[in-house]
């Protein structure tokens, strides 16, 4: 079977730190950090009071009454996202077959807030169930594929991946292997995520999985660093629009880079922690590779999943080790988690986006916040600590990783005709 070429041609983000595509990738080159004390809520009780939200952000300035009223923040985040990227790619509804557009998009928990809100109000009620008709359509995981879907019209394929915060790199492999086996000519893929609640504050912190360090905040983040205390919740949405290239090159598009591999595996060890020798990170790299019929010394930089846990963080540099030998020292490592946090089920969308931007500009964002190195992590790996380094990227692999077990990784190259 011939694949076809799978290239990005439209770019959507809102995220900690920058509610626009340039916005974000402005903030990743000058370090900037979106961790600050919580406003969502009264976070005052919480062992963690501090989050990666987004900032001036207004739903009146996207949205009327009617769809704030419908849409889930994550959904929203979603829209805007597809929105930015729709704008970006040059689509017009109107030119395209709306038969082969399709809509992948990736979340780990969808209306959380929607949830919350509505149980919420039946436990303090009299038990009569009460509940919004909006309740399960605007809280459901896949209602962000399919608000996008109806905007715009596209019948294409339509689904969402849940495989916790590796959701987004997922939506974007199985994107990748549609197009490229012709199920579809354009497919908008990413994923959003608005987990800054009660709920998904305390959830992840009686899990002792996000960091305490509520004295600074700005510092939580600390991927590698010794004293890394968790991970740090964020929220936000990243849109990525891959098409077919002779599809893109037929309508003029823009070229961001080609899409070239895509792994997916199984850690098969614990429900939360990471497979502590990184087998299931190796596997995946590995089968990213020759997916995407790539050697172990084409690669020129990862943006690894790197949260500031303190195992996964020495798990995933492990496996880099092992799979790449010398050549993994070579290689430009990052953490943007260091700046956006852990955006969950949105992270693989966010973070591939940063590689693409990295090997458009041959600029490797910083990983900041970085005061001592854990001895268990091999210090021979270029990190990129603190700031941005200049370098020509033209093979990129982006990691992403989720609870239970899941792995997803992403590979792009230089787009050459």
């Amino acid at each position: 079977m011939n694949l076809r070429r799978v290239v990005v041609t439209g770019l959507g983000a809102l995220t900690p730190i920058g509610n626009t595509v340039p916005e974000f990738w402005n903030g990743l080159l000058n370090g900037v950090s979106g961790a600050a004390p919580i406003t969502r809520f009264d976070a005052s009780k919480f062992k963690t009071r501090f989050a990666c939200e987004i900032k001036g952000f207004d739903t009146t300035a996207y949205f009327d009454r009617k769809e704030i009223r419908k849409y889930d923040p994550y959904a929203q985040y979603a829209l805007i996202a597809a929105d930015e990227a729709i704008k970006d790619a040059g689509i017009d509804p109107e030119k395209v077959n709306a038969d082969r557009v399709g809509i992948i998009w990736g979340s780990g928990i969808g209306g959380l807030q929607t949830f919350l809100e509505a149980i919420t109000e039946f436990a303090q009620g009299d038990g009569t169930p009460r509940f919004s008709p909006f309740f399960i359509p605007k809280m459901i995981s896949d209602i962000a594929a399919g608000h996008i879907s109806i905007k715009y019209g596209f019948r294409g394929p339509n689904y969402t991946t849940t495989s916790a915060c590796a959701s987004a790199a997922n939506a974007l492999v199985d994107s990748f292997n549609l197009i490229r086996m012709g199920k579809a000519d354009i497919i908008f893929s990413g994923g959003s995520e608005a987990a800054i609640n009660e709920a998904g504050v305390g959830g992840f912190g009686a899990m002792k999985a996000i960091s305490e360090r509520n004295d600074d905040p700005a510092t939580g983040s600390r991927p590698f660093d010794k004293d890394r205390d968790g991970f740090v919740i964020g929220e936000g949405a990243g849109c990525i629009i891959l098409e077919e290239l002779d599809h893109a090159l037929a309508r003029g598009a823009k070229i961001y880079a080609e899409m070239v591999g895509g792994g997916l595996s199984a850690d098969a060890y614990h429900m939360t922690s990471p497979h502590p020798d990184g087998l299931g990170a190796f596997n995946v790299m590995k089968y990213t590779l020759e997916d995407g019929g790539l050697k172990r010394e084409d690669v020129d930089h990862i943006n690894t999943h790197g949260t500031s846990t303190p195992l996964g963080d020495i798990s995933e540099p492990r496996a880099i080790v092992n799979l790449f030998g010398e050549h993994a020292y070579k290689i430009s490592i990052n953490s943007t988690k260091s700046m956006t946090g852990h955006l969950l089920g949105a992270a693989g969308a966010i973070e591939a986006i940063a590689t693409i931007l990295a090997m458009k500009y041959s600029i490797v964002p910083p990983t900041i916040n970085q005061f001592n190195l854990d001895p268990e992590i091999d210090p021979k790996l270029d990190f990129t600590f603190h700031k941005p380094v200049k370098r020509e990227i033209n093979v990129a692999l982006s990691n992403t990783f989720g609870f239970g077990g899941h792995n997803a990784c992403v590979a792009f190259r230089k787009f050459l005709q």
